[in-house]
C-alpha cells in the first residue's frame, strides 16, 4: 500500500503571481515509486501548528521531461498552498505518497487520434502533463485545448503552451476563454458553459472526429462541458474527469442519529486489512470506514476526505456499505467492489474491507 516518501525540492518558480511550479527529487532509493503516468497527482502531508494537513496536487510535467513537477496555486485561506507559494524553498524536504489517479488514457505510437482537453484555472496542471506526453508519444495524433481563466494575467503556463504550439505546429491548438478580459472574438469571452461548448463545436472544434476528451476544473463547469460532449455524440467512455477537491465540502457529514443512537442497532463490526494485517473493530454506522480506522489508530491512506481523489480506495469483501459520494472511481471499479472509504458507511452489521487490493 502507498506510503509517504521524502522528496527534496530542487526548484521553485512562479508561473503566475499566485502559483508556483515545484520540482522534486525522490531520495532514499524511492525514484521508481515516483515513475508517474501523465495526469496523475501526488498527495503531500505537512504539519501546521501541530495539525497534519494532506493536500493533493497534479503533476504538470510530461513523461519525457525527465523531472517530477507539481503546480500549486494559492487558495485564499489555504495553509498548504500559501506556505508553498510564500515559504517553500530549494533544499526543503516534502513528504508525498507515490503518484495516484486514473485521469489518463493508454497511449500508443501507432495511434492517429484527436484529443480534446478542457481546463479551468489550475486545472491545467494534469491536462498539461497529458497533452505534452500525448503529443510526444503519438506523432500522428492531435490535441485541442480549451483553457478557461479570469483574465490574461491568471493563465498558468502561458509561455509553455505557446512553446508547445510552435513545437507541434498543426497538431496542437489552444483556445483561451477569458471571463473578464474582452477578446476579438466574443465567443472567447465569458464562462465555459454547455451553450458555449455547443457553439465551439459548430465552428471551432471538429467534435465529430474527437476520440477522447479530458476535463479538469470546478464541478459546475465540468458538468456543463460533459453535457455538451454527450449531446455532441461522445459516450462516457470517451470523457475523462478530474474534479477540484476545493469545490467539495471536505468531508462527508455524519448521518443523523436518533437519541438512542448508541444502541447496538447502530453498531457494526468491521474487519479492516491494512499493510498485510487485519484488525476487527466495533464502529458506529454513522461514521465512515476511513474515520473509524483512523480513530482506531490505523494508518489508513487518505488525502481530500471529499470523494474527489482515490487515495482512500479499498475493496469491500463482505457485507455492504453505502458510498454517499464518488467523484474518483470508475464504474468498473465500483462493480468490482471498490469504494472510497472516506465516503462509505456500514449498512450491514458486519463488513470486511481490504486496503491492500
Amino acid at each position: 500500500m502507498a506510503r509517504f516518501h521524502d522528496l527534496t525540492v530542487t526548484d521553485v518558480h512562479k508561473t503566475i503571481r499566485d502559483a508556483v511550479v515545484v520540482t522534486l527529487q525522490p531520495v532514499n532509493g524511492a525514484a521508481e515509486e515516483f515513475d508517474f503516468t501523465q495526469g496523475q497527482y501526488l498527495t503531500f502531508r505537512q504539519d501546521f501548528d501541530g495539525e497534519e494537513l494532506r493536500r493533493s496536487y497534479s503533476i504538470c510535467a510530461g513523461k519525457n521531461d525527465g523531472v517530477l513537477q507539481v503546480g500549486i496555486k494559492r487558495v485564499d485561506g489555504g495553509a498548504f498552498s500559501t506556505w508553498a507559494n510564500e515559504d517553500l524553498k530549494v533544499g526543503d524536504t516534502l513528504q508525498a505518497m507515490p503518484p495516484m489517479g486514473g485521469f489518463f488514457s493508454a497511449l500508443d505510437a501507432g495511434n492517429e487520434k484527436n484529443y480534446l482537453g478542457f481546463a479551468g484555472g489550475s486545472g491545467i496542471t494534469p491536462v498539461l502533463s497529458i497533452l505534452k506526453t500525448t503529443l510526444a508519444a503519438e506523432p500522428n495524433s492531435t490535441f485541442t485545448l480549451v483553457y478557461a481563466n479570469k483574465g490574461v494575467n491568471t493563465i498558468m503556463f502561458r509561455e509553455e503552451l505557446e512553446d508547445l504550439k510552435n513545437t507541434y505546429m498543426g497538431r496542437f491548438n489552444t483556445i483561451h476563454i477569458l471571463e473578464s478580459d474582452a477578446q476579438e472574438i466574443d465567443l472567447f469571452t465569458g464562462l465555459v458553459t454547455e451553450e458555449k461548448c455547443a457553439e465551439l463545436f459548430q465552428s471551432w472544434i471538429d467534435i465529430k472526429n474527437i476520440d477522447m476528451a479530458f476535463i479538469c476544473g470546478p464541478e459546475p463547469m465540468m458538468l456543463g462541458i460533459a453535457a455538451a460532449l454527450r449531446s455532441a455524440g461522445l459516450d462516457d467512455a470517451q470523457i475523462k474527469f478530474e474534479l477540484f477537491a476545493s469545490s467539495q465540502p471536505g468531508r462527508a457529514k455524519r448521518k443523523a442519529v436518533s437519541k438512542g443512537g448508541a444502541s447496538n442497532a447502530n453498531q457494526a463490526s468491521a474487519s479492516i486489512t491494512l499493510d498485510g494485517s487485519t484488525q476487527t473493530i466495533n464502529m458506529p454506522k454513522d461514521i465512515s470506514i476511513l474515520d473509524a480506522a483512523l480513530e482506531n489508530k490505523m494508518d489508513a491512506p487518505y488525502a481530500c476526505k471529499a470523494g474527489v481523489c482515490s487515495t482512500c480506495r479499498c475493496k469491500v469483501l463482505e457485507g455492504e456499505v453505502e458510498m454517499v459520494a464518488n467523484h474518483a472511481l470508475e464504474d468498473y471499479e465500483v462493480e468490482k467492489g471498490y469504494v472510497l472509504s472516506c465516503q462509505s458507511f456500514a449498512v450491514t452489521d458486519n463488513v470486511v474491507v481490504d486496503f491492500d487490493q
